[in-house]
């Protein structure tokens, strides 16, 4: 095996480098896999353009990236997980328990849990953006027969969407509106249809992110300036993914009396505005969703066979070695949706 590969590796905040970085050693439960393509997720651009994700910030130099498929080019010594030859996806967290309590069948939640490619602890847990990456066996998803490497690539961020919808409860028959529909939320909106939603309400300040919401299965949408037309959607369910307050206020006045709110994007930390006596005055259900357990495998089967119809969130695909107009396309979410590397 290869000592060192072709890697995207966030220096600060600006500094955003492919250069070759070394392949470590595997321990008897990893596996080598060869990496076919990434998709450059929102905290990827933060620790680009920020140095830091929320409160997890650079300290030294990190390899980026968690949403990845590839070929296990080299098997765990000890026999855990698939074989090599096998194409797989990679759920990209390590639950860790510890002394908070949590449910236990929660593993999302507890304390001590990483992700690839976070600066959350230090040392930092380095990322898979990286043509050859050594990862946990038991973080390898064979992938079906059917399902090709570009469609699979969503299939870490659809798991997210797919977390979200299940905290909404049962959504049959019901309107459900989505705030925000950056690549998240438009595959939001594609599980909602899948979920058997009877009507999807989307909005998000730009045409092209509407455009893809609609492609996947919005049944209408809505410009995130008009407040007026947000406020009279009525709906059963609402899940706001755009992480900011304005989209949370939106996601409050579209709910009907006695909905739920699912909040999906990330808040920045501190204090946020919202209008909490509508909360109260229409007894509405605000409940949090943070990354995904066991859905990833649910995700894979269905795009698989189909049933799941999200390729359209999918915008653009640049060579790694253009990884830098890669980030920059992404950043621009007026014009793009999920833009993936390819190694």
């Amino acid at each position: 095996m290869t000592e060192t590969t072709l890697g995207v590796v966030a220096h600060a905040a600006d500094d955003l480098r492919v250069e070759q970085v070394p392949v470590r050693r595997p321990a008897a439960d990893e596996a080598v896999v060869e990496i076919a393509f990434g998709g450059i997720c929102g905290s990827d651009l933060h620790y680009w353009t920020h140095g830091a994700a929320g409160e997890s910030i650079l300290k030294a130099p990190m390899l980026l990236g968690h949403e990845v498929v590839g070929t296990v080019a080299a098997a765990a010594a000890d026999g855990s997980g698939p074989a090599a030859g096998t194409r797989v996806a990679v759920h990209p967290a390590t639950p860790k328990s510890g002394t908070v309590r949590h449910p236990e069948d929660r593993p999302n939640l507890s304390p001590g849990c990483t992700y690839l490619g976070s600066a959350a602890q230090f040392p930092h847990t380095e990322g898979a953006f990286a043509k050859y990456s050594v990862l946990p066996s038991r973080m390898l998803r064979p992938l079906p027969d059917t399902l090709d490497f570009r469609t699979a690539a969503i299939a870490e961020p659809a798991a997210v969407a797919w977390h979200a919808v299940a905290r909404a409860g049962d959504v049959t028959g019901k309107k459900a509106l989505v705030v925000g529909c950056g690549p998240i939320g438009a595959l939001v909106v594609a599980v909602l249809a899948r979920a058997g939603a009877a009507e999807i309400v989307a909005v998000d300040l730009h045409e092209t992110p509407r455009e893809i919401a609609r492609s996947v299965g919005a049944t209408r949408t809505l410009d995130a300036s008009d407040s007026e037309s947000i406020a009279c959607v009525d709906a059963d369910v609402v899940i706001e993914c755009s992480g900011n307050r304005f989209g949370l206020e939106s996601a409050i006045r579209g709910a009907t009396r006695g909905g739920r709110v699912v909040m999906l994007g990330l808040l920045p930390t501190g204090m946020q505005p919202a209008p909490l006596s509508l909360v109260i005055t229409r007894e509405l259900e605000l409940v949090g969703s943070f990354r995904f357990n066991s859905e990833i495998d649910d995700v894979l089967e269905a795009l698989a066979d189909g049933s799941l119809d999200a390729g359209a969130v999918v915008t653009h695909t640049f060579g790694v070695d253009d990884a830098l107009e890669a980030f920059a396309v992404a950043k621009d979410s007026a014009h793009s949706g999920k833009v993936l590397l390819e190694f």
